[in-house]
């Protein structure tokens, strides 16, 4: 059996174990597969640890940057109250367009709102509404821009709130310090950026499954 054969079987016993069997989201990983979105949505151990973090959190506010087919907004949304909120920007608007549908039919649709456009843009016209802080923000889009994510969600938060950043990293480059590879430079900048402002605590935790070889790093905000 393949290394890569066994991290799969190991996340399907998890999943059948403590994820059971959930028909909305699997209809979610249904239908962004028939739409050949990219195959890069959180496994469902994952997705439940995201769900699980926003419950310790107390989460009442959630962002989510990169909403790819809804099948993380789900997880986190059902952590929220019911008067909670989920805001998720998706760049691509055939993305959002399946994320919309697989959200709603979880029933989720009055508490999430989908964004479309460039986070970069997005952000600034969120900013100026003045939202409550978020509590949790979950970083999943492009990598070459986590530093600009990362500078974004310390402005949208407050004293407590986690971020967290997925896929930093990046099957072992993110060690490669000559990498010139946009993906590869920008998780390394935002780690570096986490690691040095002294308004956050953090760490990272290496992980293998389905997805292969990867990893998230976490980091609470101080004040």
């Amino acid at each position: 059996m393949s290394q890569s054969q066994r991290w799969d079987d190991v996340d399907a016993y998890f999943t059948a174990h403590l994820s059971p069997h959930d028909e909305a989201l699997e209809a979610a990983v249904r239908d962004s597969e028939a739409a050949e979105l990219p195959h890069a949505a959180v496994t469902a151990p994952q997705g439940k640890l995201l769900q699980l973090l926003a419950q310790i959190q107390g989460a009442r506010n959630i962002l989510e940057i990169g909403t790819l087919g809804g099948y993380s907004t789900i997880w986190l949304a059902r952590a929220l109250p019911a008067d909670g909120r989920l805001v998720s920007l998706e760049y691509s608007p055939r993305h959002a367009e399946v994320a919309t549908r697989n959200i709603a039919r979880a029933g989720l649709d009055k508490v999430v709102e989908v964004r479309v456009g460039p986070a970069l843009e997005s952000l600034p016209r969120l900013a100026d509404e003045n939202p409550a802080p978020f509590d949790l923000v979950f970083v999943d889009a492009d990598k070459a821009n986590n530093p600009h994510y990362v500078e974004w969600a310390l402005r949208l938060t407050r004293a407590g709130s986690l971020i967290i950043v997925d896929n930093v990293v990046r099957d072992g480059r993110v060690v490669d310090a000559d990498s010139i590879a946009p993906d590869v430079q920008g998780t390394r900048t935002a780690v570096e950026l986490i690691g040095k402002h002294p308004r956050l605590s953090a760490t990272a935790i290496q992980t293998v499954g389905s997805k292969g070889y990867d990893g998230f790093a976490l980091a609470r905000v101080l004040a």
